[in-house]
């Protein structure tokens, strides 16, 4: 069923079609294919370049004017919403990530994805190089110093080995991929809030509803 197929009357009140903000996001980039517009750096002027997208939708609601939707989306229409989606896309505060994580934001709806916070991810230890031969596998070592012991009455010099280890994935790695999964929830937070003050969606009710927050800490006992 087509988007505007979903949309009916019901005592003369036009439906709109619910949505979370994340669903909203992939509609709006992956099925509409809206373009992400960035805004200008400062010291760069308009001149030539035409105004933003964001910079026209906020001088139509202020007009009162109707967006006009289409020019984007190769082959066809692109709803007016997609593209309201977008412009509050690339309005995102450099205190939530500015233009990277609006680039961010836009690509993983393209692609229908999440951020990959490396579910089930446990540090562990391991060898650093393994030596395979006909007996099997077994840890590569090192020489790391020499001791002097006292075998059947003589003294003999030994090396001292050590196997060096690596913790795999790093817990670096996890933390990294785990700060940026809840960098991207914020920003779809400032989305969301953002398209609901607004008001400036036709079809389109976006919603309260959230990705969960912090997945990994989901069933870990409470301490």
């Amino acid at each position: 069923m087509s988007f505007h197929s979903r949309i009916g009357r019901a005592g003369g009140t036009k439906i709109k079609r619910a949505l979370g903000v994340q669903a909203a996001l992939e509609w709006a980039f992956r099925v509409e294919k809206a373009q992400l517009e960035l805004p200008l750096p400062q010291d760069v002027t308009e001149d030539g370049f035409g105004f933003g997208l964001e910079y026209v939708l906020l001088q139509r609601a202020a007009l009162g004017c109707k967006v006009d939707g289409g020019q984007h989306k190769i082959g066809g229409y692109t709803h007016e919403d997609a593209e309201v989606i977008a412009a509050t896309v690339a309005g995102i505060p450099d205190s939530l990530g500015g233009k990277r994580m609006a680039i961010r934001v836009a690509e993983l709806a393209r692609a229908g994805l999440t951020p990959d916070w490396m579910p089930g991810a446990v540090p562990r230890c391991l060898p650093v190089e393994v030596k395979r031969n006909q007996h099997g596998e077994r840890a590569s070592t090192i020489v790391v110093g020499t001791e002097r012991v006292l075998t059947r009455g003589k003294w003999r010099t030994v090396e001292v080995l050590a196997c060096p280890v690596t913790f795999s994935p790093h817990p670096h790695q996890i933390d990294t991929a785990r700060r940026a999964y809840d960098d991207w929830w914020q920003a779809l937070g400032w989305i969301r809030d953002g398209l609901i003050s607004g008001e400036m969606l036709r079809d389109v009710e976006v919603t309260s509803a959230m990705p969960v927050p912090q997945p990994w800490t989901r069933g870990r006992a409470p301490g």
